[in-house]
């Protein structure tokens, strides 16, 4: 399990977990700024504690050998689907957010679809490295699509639309590496369109009325589309150096819904300017180049998967969330790694780094 030694560090990526810790102090910066106006620091130190406890995670995940996650995909995978059961049972949200998606366990409170996350990646990396030779007939394939779509389907039924395109996101990532052939790609592109109509009969109003201001960005600037007007505005009024830090006219008055969580780039391209959300995006950029770099030099299928599978997700939640907040991109609600508040996406998002920095130090070079 614990197998390390000191030549294995030679190969530690510093230059990603270095990325990393400057993209933690960013977003707890940008959170505090965000929450400057409601005159507590409860905020920041709930991301501040996420934090540490995650940076404490990459410790032990690094020292401990990931092929130990391999052995125990099958009770990971179930741990998974028992979590999301438990949230269509006992879960809450509706209310507040749309989607029954939270647990409360005393007084802890969380999202057990991101943590799902994190199995599901494990669990159907390994799955897929065990019917590698065979992934290609239609049998395998579909025991393989059964293995990693029952969970999305759990999902919707909270129904958390916008969670559920992650995963088919880095699903299709990692089934697109371990090498599934072309005429199935078609396949599933075809099938996506054809049920299109089902899904839009399926959406709800306030889902329809995303799309709707999408199309239409002034449709409905005083209800449905304030939020996606505001953030528009804040991120045009920094100009190319901002407003200056705490000093945001739409932040700090308050006129961004949800700016510490999902529009917390547009209190970036506010007070920070051009040059603050080229800089974050920059950091992204380095963030997933290591991860592929790492996943390229995987020592196995089952590495390299898992490192595809946290890039794919990443890459999804960065793109989505930034395209949303400047309306290139219709609203899903879904946070930007690093930088939104959340003490359970926070957790995540480091063990997923964790985890590729244990597979990075144990790489040797891999054909895919």
């Amino acid at each position: 399990m614990f197998n390390l030694n000191r030549k294995s560090f030679k190969k530690f990526d510093y230059i990603l977990l270095l990325t990393v810790l400057l993209l933690c102090i960013y977003g707890l910066v940008m959170i505090r700024s965000a929450t400057l106006s409601k005159e507590t620091l409860s905020f920041v130190k709930t991301q501040a504690v996420a934090t540490v406890l995650g940076f404490f995670c990459i410790l032990i995940l690094v020292l401990m050998d990931y092929e130990f996650l391999g052995k125990l995909y099958i009770p990971i995978y179930v741990v998974c689907n028992l979590l999301l059961i438990a949230v269509l049972i006992f879960g809450f949200g509706e209310d507040q957010w749309g989607a029954r998606s939270w647990l409360r366990i005393g007084p802890v409170r969380f999202q057990p679809s991101e943590f799902v996350k994190i199995g599901l990646i494990i669990s159907l990396a390994k799955f897929i490295d065990n019917n590698k030779e065979d992934l290609n007939e239609p049998f395998t394939l579909l025991k393989v699509l059964a293995f990693a779509f029952f969970p999305v389907a759990l999902i919707l039924l909270q129904p958390d639309f916008g969670t559920a395109v992650v995963y088919v996101f880095f699903i299709a990532a990692m089934l697109f590496i371990a090498g599934i052939r072309w005429k199935y790609i078609f396949y599933a592109i075809g099938l996506g369109i054809l049920s299109l109509p089902i899904i839009w009969f399926n959406l709800d109003d306030y889902q329809k009325d995303r799309i709707y201001n999408f199309l239409d960005p002034e449709r409905d600037i005083s209800n449905s589309g304030l939020q996606a007007y505001q953030g528009k505005i804040a991120i045009g009024s920094g100009k190319i150096f901002g407003r200056g830090l705490f000093e945001g006219v739409q932040t700090q008055f308050n006129y961004i819904p949800e700016k510490q969580t999902d529009f917390i780039f547009a209190v970036v391209g506010e007070e920070l300017g051009l040059i603050g959300g080229l800089g974050l995006i920059l950091l992204y950029f380095v963030m997933l180049a290591r991860f592929v770099r790492i996943a390229k030099k995987s020592t196995d299928l089952f590495g390299s998967l898992m490192v595809i599978g946290f890039t794919a997700m990443f890459l999804f939640h960065i793109w989505e969330n930034i395209g949303m907040t400047m309306g290139l991109m219709p609203i899903t609600g879904i946070p930007l790694p690093f930088m939104s508040y959340g003490g359970t996406f926070q957790l995540t998002n480091l063990i997923c780094v964790g985890i590729v920095l244990s597979v990075g130090i144990r790489k040797e070079e891999l054909s895919f």
